[in-house]
């Protein structure tokens, strides 16, 4: 079983509402996580490489007046819905909602202030913590009272994370966390030496804001094939690739399977990506820049990190060839993704 310890991590600034953040961390032999109650921010996760030591795979700030600050969703869950919305703009039962726009023209990550801003309330389990959350009617543009759990257990070198929520109204949903992996250590000035395998047979092509086209397209024979482990840093160069930030389509079933695996052959650190989740984010960090001070003061370079999302496609509310992306009354969305980590 995991140990679980309970903190204080910072006070909330009046203007933000005040309110005490607490940090969580779970313990088990080979892995050691920190989450916050803000934004249920994955704030720290250490695990073994070969040589038994620890080392934290990544990135966040060490304290509050960090994650206070712009960021890019470092750690956070991201919620009502993930990715993009085209123009932020989506119609239900024939009513049309208009969300804020923080991405060029579209919506991402659930707006303004999307779940990864606010404060949860907690509950320690025996190997975990779980947070909720209601989000009332109309927070940002999204219809419908929306009731969130989002639970993390941690079990040997397993970090399982559920989601659960409930609605009063149809409403959009799409819900993931946003950890950022360096599997050589937080810090560590690329990812290029990460081997990466993705198990999708087709992919989403994008438009010049990131909004799918609503082709779904065959990875095989392109850069997009990740069916078998690449060495990151010679795909980008082989292919003249600025970096990934595109959808993977996986199968269409809704029971756990192997989706994703890095692998850092220098520590022997290895990570795989379990879910229940219909598409999986890879994002290359294109747009970190070195402005950012991380933990232990260090700078976080473009392609100094990489992010495995489980989730559904980018704009499936409006597009309907996409797997489902509403919630509605009297049903219960609940997906898992669970990170494997070993040596």
């Amino acid at each position: 079983m995991a140990e679980v310890k309970r903190e204080v991590f910072g006070q909330m600034p009046r203007e933000e509402g005040g309110g005490v953040v607490e940090k969580f961390v779970l313990k088990s032999d080979s892995v050691k996580v920190e989450i916050l109650s803000l934004g249920c921010i994955i704030a720290a996760l250490e695990t073994k490489g070969r040589d038994g030591e620890f080392s934290d795979v990544v990135l966040g700030f060490d304290t509050l007046e960090g994650y206070m600050g712009k960021h890019p969703y470092f750690g956070a869950v991201v919620g009502r819905v993930a990715n993009r919305i085209a123009k932020g703009r989506f119609t239900v039962d024939e009513k049309e909602y208009q969300l804020f726009l923080n991405n060029g023209p579209n919506s991402l990550h659930g707006g303004a202030k999307g779940f990864d801003k606010v404060l949860w309330s907690p509950e320690v389990l025996p190997n975990g913590v779980c947070f909720y959350r209601l989000s009332p009617d109309g927070e940002e543009g999204y219809p419908g009272d929306l009731k969130v759990w989002v639970t993390y257990t941690l079990s040997g070198g397993e970090l399982a994370i559920n989601y659960r929520a409930q609605t009063s109204k149809t409403t959009p949903i799409n819900l993931t966390n946003h950890a950022y992996f360096n599997l050589a250590g937080q810090g560590s000035q690329d990812i290029y030496d990460h081997e990466i395998s993705i198990e999708a047979d087709s992919y989403l092509p994008v438009d010049d804001t990131n909004i799918p086209t609503g082709e779904v397209a065959a990875v095989q024979g392109t850069s997009f094939d990740l069916r078998q482990p690449v060495i990151l840093g010679k795909h980008l160069q082989k292919f003249h690739l600025d970096g990934f930030d595109h959808n993977f389509c996986l199968q269409q079933v809704q029971t756990r399977r192997l989706v994703g695996r890095a692998h850092h052959p220098p520590t022997g650190r290895a990570m795989e990506v379990h879910t229940t989740q219909p598409g999986i984010q890879f994002y290359t960090g294109n747009f970190l820049d070195g402005s950012l001070k991380g933990k232990g003061t260090v700078t976080y370079p473009k392609h100094s990190a990489f992010c495995l999302e489980t989730q559904n496609w980018p704009d499936a509310v409006n597009k309907p060839q996409f797997p489902n992306a509403l919630l509605r009354p009297g049903e219960e969305y609940n997906h898992t993704t669970w990170f494997v980590f070993s040596t």
